[in-house]
């Protein structure tokens, strides 16, 4: 049913391949988010002060693991290319090659971690009690870290060759492994040691393990063409050094976006305190919810224009852009107007006993995101044309001016020149997002029009 062959996706229909090619890939994601959820759920019953910490925490690794994505991106999408030029023996070797650069790096990114948890949590909040619980969260997570880059670097292979549901069976082993392991860890269950944070986070590097593991399996049995050869293990300078040009400008788009987002947790918590804090941490869980159909669109997207403009179909690559755009705008638009109706529900399915002012800044935060949420869908999938053509320096220009050049600027001035508050904070966040869709629309249009895809095209056969 979600099989989609090169053939479907360089000459068949493209709202099919657009979908049948998400619809893992959203199931995936959804299945993240429950994940989650789950996680928010169980550190919950720690109180508020764990969900602050946790807030904070998350943040941090979203920042540590930016490197990471530079191998992330940079496997989808060159291995998108060489299957979309047939070049099968080529492809092959992008996703094992890069998953080798991605665990070394990893390795030692925790390893500072686990030396500098502490000093870490210390830059971002005052409270003891905070600071503690983080930092026992960063220390379990360097375990993850190594896991991540394995597990979601292959992953990421599979989805640039077009197979999106090993890509899912993937993540949706290390959630469920993730999700049994949680009351277990966290409280200490059945015979396991109370762990609290720390077990939150030893959860996922478990879960994280498990489904790097059930990757390489795949890879060895081979689907659709894409299996582990000697050849595609050994080492390939060029491949690596390809791999990292096309996913560097995305490290530095991830880089960007989590500095600020640091900032914008440092101007929560000195604005509004921990019950502002926590209610950040909620509103940017229950918006990842909102957004999962539009990043799983937006990762098919990425597959589709590559493998178009390797087969040197560029008209094929814009319209499947613009298609793409269209669905996740309606789709966001929509999500948000039940959440602008139900907000407090939907916080309580979060924290169940969120109450005072922490629940009043969370459905503050929960209404003004939904004025935004057409244009996060336009976001993530006109940045899917940019990256499908290997132009991901596009979308790092235009988030560190979304977040640099618009959010920060008005959530300080909201904030501090004109008194208004946490709620500056809030609407800094959806202004930086009309923002960003409308001028990356604008970009797109011009872009395409002066022949960016052509050349992309030209470049993609050539190599």
């Amino acid at each position: 049913m979600f099989d989609v062959t090169r053939d479907d996706i360089v000459g068949g229909s493209l709202s099919r391949a657009l979908v049948v090619l998400a619809a893992p890939l959203v199931a995936q994601n959804f299945a993240l988010v429950a994940q989650s959820v789950v996680d928010l759920f169980w550190v919950g019953r720690l109180g508020g002060t764990a969900v602050a910490a946790v807030g904070l925490a998350t943040v941090v690794v979203a920042l540590l693991t930016v490197p990471l994505r530079a191998f992330f991106t940079g496997s989808q999408v060159v291995t998108s290319q060489r299957v979309g030029a047939d070049e099968t023996a080529a492809a092959r070797r992008v996703p094992f090659t890069a998953a080798a650069c991605a665990v070394a790096l990893a390795a030692v990114i925790g390893a500072a971690l686990v030396v500098g948890a502490e000093s870490v949590a210390a830059l971002f909040t005052d409270d003891a009690a905070v600071r503690r619980l983080a930092a026992n969260y960063l220390t379990a997570y360097a375990f993850a870290l190594v896991a991540v880059a394995a597990s979601d670097t292959l992953e990421s292979g599979f989805t640039g060759w077009g197979d999106t549901t090993a890509a899912l069976y993937v993540n949706l082993t290390a959630i469920v492994v993730n999700v049994v392991l949680d009351p277990l860890l966290i409280l200490g269950w059945w015979v396991f040691p109370r762990l609290e944070l720390f077990g939150a986070a030893l959860a996922t590097a478990v879960g994280y393990a498990v489904g790097a593991a059930l990757a390489l399996a795949l890879a060895a049995r081979g689907r659709q063409g894409f299996e582990l050869t000697r050849a595609a293990l050994r080492p390939h300078l060029d491949t690596a050094r390809e791999v990292v040009d096309v996913g560097l400008p995305i490290a530095g788009q991830s880089s960007g976006r989590q500095l600020a987002r640091l900032a914008m947790i440092w101007i929560v918590s000195a604005v509004g305190g921990p019950a502002a804090l926590a209610a950040y941490h909620i509103g940017s869980q229950v918006a990842t919810v909102a957004f999962v159909p539009a990043q799983g669109l937006a990762q098919a997207a990425t597959s589709v224009v590559g493998q178009n403009l390797g087969a040197e179909q560029p008209a094929r690559a814009r319209r499947a852009t613009w298609v793409g755009a269209a669905i996740a705008a309606v789709g966001l638009a929509v999500f948000g107007a039940v959440q602008w109706v139900v907000p407090a529900p939907i916080a309580h399915v979060f924290v169940p006993d969120l109450s005072g002012q922490a629940l009043e800044y969370t459905v503050l935060y929960l209404q003004i995101l939904t004025y935004g949420y057409w244009a996060l869908g336009v976001i993530y999938t006109v940045e899917a044309g940019f990256n499908g053509a290997g132009n991901t320096d596009v979308s790092m220009y235009s988030t560190l001016a979304q977040y640099w050049a618009v959010r920060l600027p008005v959530a300080l001035v909201g904030a501090y020149v004109l008194d208004l508050g946490v709620a500056a904070v809030f609407w800094g966040v959806t202004l930086s997002n009309v923002a960003a869709a409308v001028w990356l629309a604008g970009f797109f249009y011009r872009s395409t029009d002066s022949g960016m895809l052509d050349r992309a095209a030209d470049e993609a056969a050539a190599d």
